[in-house]
């Protein structure tokens, strides 16, 4: 067949490039040691920042969330999948995360790409019987392929600015003709561990009339009050703000969700076809999630968030030492810019024959040129699991 022919050149160009992906298969749950393809691997490839994926107490929340309501929801959210677990955690979510805006409202998603792509579908699309966009969405250069996707489902106009260059983007702002507005942005981005400057990207929201669209998927948990995530880190507060967060990150469950005002919520659960058109995630993981938050609240989560913020300093020390280019990062995600794809699978490959995990990023998801090893950092690391990626690092065979 000629499709089958295609695509088997189009991997083999994948492979001369050094761009093929490969999977591994975890054996354990998702631990800072845990069993990797058969081997007992240290794992800085998870988001898992404050070590909560296998909490017992949310591994209980998660079994008794099953033995009350099931281990499916039976359908989407507006066709009797909606349950008590879902409307809950939404109100708990609210009420945690809600602080930078009256009458706040969540909405609780599958996944987070899922809660990207309906925000940005729903409050971008063209008015109803517009031939024309009505809407600008002006968005960050790096941010996350969900944010991307979202705008170009959208049909609205796309306007990308430099990486947190907020001149360009006034620039950008003062010369839209849309009646619609949306400034989109991650919070903490994922490749290069930075936070977007949210307090000068508000100020120009005000300023123009539009919409401020967050997506803090790697920072809730972690920053802010309490770890309500970096809008409360930055102390923000206004109607225009549209926040969008993950829960299986630093929260260590699953699913996502997007907190802002109560009509744009409404608004959400009448327009965005990803959540009107998906089966519920089942109740069980939302009961489990409601579980996280009282944890991150909790004087636990606050001695979880001083540990990880020592392996953060930690490891900004060790990188700095190595014969490669580290991003300065303060965040638990820290990258070590390598160059080139094969010299960077190469030591990784290194790293994993002495058992240390360690993803290789290349294009797309970075600039070509700019592959890295990417080092995530959990509040379960030890200072040894760091002293040995640094005798790694330090000696390294390429």
């Amino acid at each position: 067949m000629e499709s089958l022919t295609t695509l088997l050149t189009n991997l083999q160009d994948l492979d001369a490039q050094a761009l093929r992906r490969q999977r591994r298969c975890t054996e354990t749950g998702c631990a800072t040691h845990m069993q990797v393809d058969g081997r007992t691997m240290v794992n800085f490839a998870s988001n898992d920042y404050l070590g909560l994926a296998s909490h017992p107490k949310l591994i209980a929340a998660f079994v008794e969330g099953a033995a009350r309501y099931g281990v499916g929801s039976g359908g989407s959210h507006l066709l009797g999948g909606h349950s008590r677990a879902h409307a809950a955690l939404e109100d708990e979510l609210a009420a945690f995360a809600g602080g930078f805006i009256d009458r706040p409202r969540a909405l609780y998603f599958c996944t987070g790409y899922m809660a990207n792509l309906a925000t940005l579908s729903a409050l971008a699309s063209p008015a109803k019987n517009s031939p024309e966009p009505t809407a600008t969405i002006f968005s960050d250069a790096l941010n996350h392929a969900s944010l991307i996707d979202g705008a170009r489902l959208s049909r609205a106009n796309v306007q990308i600015y430099p990486h947190v260059d907020t001149s360009a983007l006034e620039t950008l702002l003062s010369a839209c003709k849309t009646p619609l507005k949306l400034i989109v942005t991650d919070a903490l981005f994922s490749m290069d561990g930075d936070i977007a400057p949210l307090d000068q990207l508000l100020a120009l929201a005000e300023k123009y009339h539009a919409w401020l669209v967050v997506d803090d998927a790697h920072g809730f948990g972690v920053l802010g009050s309490n770890g309500a995530g970096t809008v409360s880190a930055f102390g923000l507060r206004s109607p225009r703000l549209v926040y969008v967060a993950t829960l299986g990150k630093a929260a260590g469950v699953a699913g996502a969700f997007v907190i802002a005002h109560d009509t744009v919520i409404e608004w959400l659960i009448q327009r965005a076809r990803p959540y009107i058109f998906t089966t519920a995630s089942p109740p069980a993981v939302a009961h489990a999630a409601s579980a996280s938050l009282t944890l991150i609240a909790s004087n636990e989560g606050q001695t979880r968030r001083r540990q990880l913020q020592q392996r953060i300093t930690q490891t900004r020390t060790l990188l700095q030492n190595t014969d490669w280019q580290s991003i300065d990062s303060i965040t638990a995600i820290q990258p070590l810019i390598i160059g080139e794809n094969a010299p960077t699978l190469t030591l990784a490959a290194q790293l994993d024959a002495k058992g240390l995990w360690v993803p290789a990023i290349r294009p797309p998801t970075v600039a070509p040129g700019a592959s890295r090893l990417r080092i995530s950092l959990s509040a379960n690391h030890s200072p040894a699991d760091l002293e040995q990626l640094s005798a790694a690092l330090l000696a390294p065979e390429i």
